[in-house]
């Protein structure tokens, strides 16, 4: 106890002196953005899908939506039996991740989306017009895919939160909260089949395509 007592002062003026060091070191330094970082970011211009021959993409209008940061964009295209399979990536930062969101931004369609769930996958919407099917998710930097904000939210509590972040997040090197998304927005004609048979069709490719991304999402740091 008396050892306790006399080591106590060192103790806490070492611990104090440095979480200053570290305060003062982030105020100090210019720190990076998950903006500027992510910004190096440049998908692939092709990406493998099993069953499917790639095809030529096309460049991807851009919106005037202030509601998230888009910082890359792709079109990807495939065809199967003669179907045609357009994938739409968007790669957006500093984002609350709705999904019905990005919907109205980026597409004419009314985001009435029937919401499903697939194990080890995460969350995804499912929607119809005339002419299409589509399917549209946010893959998360952690944790499953979502649609809602409020499953990006609890994602980015449940899996950014955590001891082995706090050092790059007290040195400026990134959020404590990662609010990145990588929107995936798949469609295919309809070709007089019904919106669930055509479904089926997108969910097959989306577990295979999850699977690509989530092993691939952009790095900012070591930590992640």
């Amino acid at each position: 106890m008396f050892y306790w007592k006399q080591a106590r002062i060192p103790f806490l003026v070492l611990i104090f002196g440095s979480v200053f060091f570290v305060l003062g070191k982030s105020i100090l330094t210019p720190s990076v953005t998950q903006s500027s970082m992510a910004a190096l970011f440049v998908f692939p211009a092709k990406v493998p899908l099993i069953g499917w021959q790639p095809l030529a993409g096309r460049p991807l209008p851009e919106s005037n939506s202030e509601l998230q940061q888009l910082l890359a964009q792709k079109h990807y295209q495939y065809t199967r039996d003669g179907r045609i399979l357009d994938i739409e990536m968007r790669y957006f930062t500093a984002t609350d991740g709705d999904v019905r969101n990005f919907i109205r931004s980026y597409t004419s369609l009314v985001p009435s989306i029937n919401l499903r769930e697939q194990p080890k996958v995460g969350f995804y919407g499912l929607l119809a017009d005339q002419q299409r099917a589509y399917l549209s998710a946010c893959i998360n930097p952690r944790g499953g895919s979502t649609v809602t904000d409020g499953q990006f939210k609890q994602n980015r509590y449940l899996y950014d939160v955590r001891l082995n972040r706090l050092l790059p997040w007290l040195l400026g090197r990134e959020s404590l909260r990662d609010n990145r998304c990588l929107w995936a927005h798949l469609s295919v004609s309809l070709e007089k089949s019904s919106p669930e048979t055509t479904y089926r069709v997108l969910e097959n490719v989306w577990f295979s395509w999850y699977e690509w991304w989530h092993l691939r999402f952009p790095k900012l740091s070591d930590s992640d």
